[in-house]
């Protein structure tokens, strides 16, 4: 199993929750739970990087390592960046990404990222995807889609559906099944080296017309490589309902 580091950035702004990391679940707040699985996890160091002295103040509470950042990155990617800076690490070192929005991780994804990455000394990035849950999220822009080359690296992400099957989506049609189409589930694992690399990458086209981070980095030839998740994780937290739906898992945890 490969050593590695997790990074928690958690903001405090959300148009759809404000103060999503503070929001109470089972008693915690959120950031508390999230801070729960990276610990759980056995990385070597576990910070949660922020720029809301609101959300500093709470982790810092639970005993959480806190790293405070710029408030104007305009990616988590960025602002693990300033992290690893500010902390000296090694470019060698591997960061595993875990959004402040995700209490219910499993823990054996954050494992296989940074396993994946450690077994991967081409690749810069190691994120993971699974199959599509059904035909209805082949057209979905809310579903990120991934098309990797036959060793995992991949070649393109997008809202689209890719890759575009001819035959059967034409004029909207979806086959019965999905085989074949892969969805981008939002885990990282970084080399240090890297993101050291990524704070002077300007943002790419590609990435700003998806909206997807992680276009950059094709953008300027580095590589990522993707592995099928171990298991299919459950939803993060983006709204009201979302909420109310982890409250009952964890609840009855």
């Amino acid at each position: 199993m490969a050593g590695f580091r997790i990074v928690i950035p958690a903001r405090y702004a959300s148009t759809r929750l404000p103060g999503k990391p503070l929001l109470p679940i089972a008693g915690r707040p959120m950031i508390e739970h999230v801070h729960r699985r990276a610990q759980a996890a056995g990385a070597g160091q576990v910070v949660v990087a922020t720029d809301d002295e609101r959300i500093a103040g709470v982790a810092r509470a639970f005993g959480a390592e806190v790293c405070m950042t710029r408030s104007d990155h305009p990616s988590g990617t960025d602002r693990i960046a300033e992290v690893a800076q500010q902390m000296g690490w090694a470019d060698s070192d591997i960061v595993v990404n875990l959004q402040g929005d995700e209490p219910l991780m499993p823990v054996s994804l954050l494992h296989q990222v940074a396993d994946d990455l450690a077994i991967n000394p081409q690749a810069d990035i190691a994120t993971l995807a699974t199959t599509l849950d059904g035909p209805e999220q082949v057209f979905d822009a809310h579903v990120v889609k991934v098309v990797t080359d036959r060793a995992g690296f991949a070649l393109y992400f997008s809202r689209a559906s890719i890759p575009w099957d001819r035959q059967h989506f034409h004029y909207g049609k979806v086959p019965p099944h999905t085989a074949g189409l892969l969805r981008h589930l939002g885990l990282y694992a970084y080399r240090v080296g890297f993101l050291r690399d990524y704070q002077d990458m300007a943002p790419a086209p590609i990435e700003e017309a998806e909206s997807l981070e992680q276009l950059r980095a094709l953008w300027y030839g580095r590589r990522i490589h993707v592995a099928e998740a171990d298991q299919c994780p459950p939803p993060g937290v983006d709204t009201a309902e979302d909420l109310a739906r982890v409250e009952a898992v964890l609840a009855g945890g």
